[in-house]
């Protein structure tokens, strides 16, 4: 069967691409026709590898030394488009020359399944894709967390998916009361691999990592570390990711008394994660927090706001790390000021961390992925449709 998985940037690094990347080598494994599409491309070579089997394709290549566009190209690159939510967080990149690629290729597409991996695609996917193609929608950030136009967008157009998947419970709830009658499926993201190193709980180390946006909430992690190390002024924290906050969040650890590295970007994430005693996840909002996820699978234990919607889901308070209210700073120093204090604690939660997360294993999330394409097939096609087993 062929699986088209549409990105807006296939060649990025970001947490979606992975886990999309991962699906993809999962269904090319099973012997299926796998092409990754890629909106836009502005490097030459992807931020993962392309598992074996499967394909990638550009719709519109930007990277330096490229042919230089014509002047209306360079006109529209500066415009907006016209389908997506300026509240979309890409919409951007969504100039009418980028929309008239994906709405081009779109109207080809015959047959198959197509997986679109955010709202900008996914609304394009309902607007232009044909009747014969079987439409998927990956949502990867929970519904209460996009803005009203996103909102309004997804109630009015979501309803023409065959299947919508998301990452949590409280989201599948949430969407099957907009979109009754839309078949609505919890599918969590995987951790590939699971076998990891163990964390070392006698570091004086704490780690977080994120793009630097406001959602991830490090400008209220910094002071509830400043807070919560005064009397262990030899932690650090660790703070791994890029983003627009560099700046604001360079100046905020430079007034902090406290040990606080802005790390960067990191190609050897695993191995920081295992040279530290404790994660933490200070995010307004979330979807499924990945990062914190591959943490807890090398036995860290997890501080974390209890934000919409994924930490509360994963996480059980004080049997595999510490849940603490939304964006209370305070909560967050003590609960930080506890495992600091305690190594037995911490290595109790860290142990029963590492259990937890074995529901996201690759050999049990693949299936799901698995059983759902083969139901979709089915009510299409009947009896005699392909298995993915």
């Amino acid at each position: 069967m062929k699986i088209r998985y549409l990105l807006l940037h296939a060649y990025g690094v970001g947490g979606t691409i992975r886990t999309v990347l991962t699906q993809a080598g999962w269904m090319a494994a099973a012997g299926h026709d796998v092409e990754v599409v890629s909106v836009v491309r502005w490097r030459t070579r992807p931020g993962f590898p392309l598992p074996e089997g499967v394909r990638i394709h550009t719709l519109v290549d930007q990277r330096a030394g490229r042919p230089a566009p014509t002047l209306r190209a360079r006109v529209l690159r500066r415009l907006p488009g016209q389908a997506i939510p300026h509240g979309e967080g890409t919409a951007i990149y969504f100039t009418p020359g980028v929309e008239a690629a994906v709405a081009a290729w779109l109207r080809g597409l015959t047959g198959g399944i197509l997986v679109t991996t955010r709202p900008a695609l996914n609304l394009l996917a309902v607007r232009h894709a044909p009747g014969g193609v079987l439409l998927v929608a990956q949502e990867h950030l929970n519904y209460a967390g996009h803005r009203p136009s996103v909102q309004r967008a997804i109630r009015r157009r979501y309803g023409r998916f065959d299947a919508i998947t998301v990452l949590t419970e409280t989201d599948r709830a949430d969407y099957t009361r907009i979109l009754p009658g839309t078949r609505i499926v919890r599918i969590p993201n995987a951790v590939h691999p699971m076998e990891r190193a163990p964390a070392d709980h006698g570091a004086a180390t704490v780690v977080a990592a994120g793009r630097l946006v406001p959602q991830k909430g490090f400008d209220l992690l910094i002071p509830a570390f400043t807070t919560a190390t005064h009397d262990h002024r030899d932690w650090r924290l660790r703070i791994y990711g890029t983003g627009p906050e560099q700046a604001d969040l360079a100046e905020l650890a430079e007034r902090s008394p406290a040990r606080i590295e802005l790390m960067g970007r990191s190609a050897a994430l695993d191995r920081e994660l295992a040279a530290s005693s404790l994660y933490v996840l200070s995010s307004r909002c979330e979807g499924l927090p990945m990062v914190m996820i591959e943490a807890m699978a090398h036995g860290l234990p997890v501080v974390a706001f209890d934000c919409p919607t994924g930490p509360g889901e994963v996480i059980t308070h004080d049997v595999d790390g510490l849940l603490v209210p939304p964006q209370d700073v305070g909560a967050l120093a003590r609960a930080i000021a506890e495992l600091i204090a305690d190594e037995p604690r911490r290595r109790r939660l860290g142990a029963r961390a590492a259990l937890t997360v074995q529901a996201y294993s690759s050999e049990t999330v693949a299936p799901m992925w698995r059983e759902l394409f083969n139901d979709l097939q089915a009510a299409r096609r009947g009896a005699g449709h392909e298995s993915l087993s």
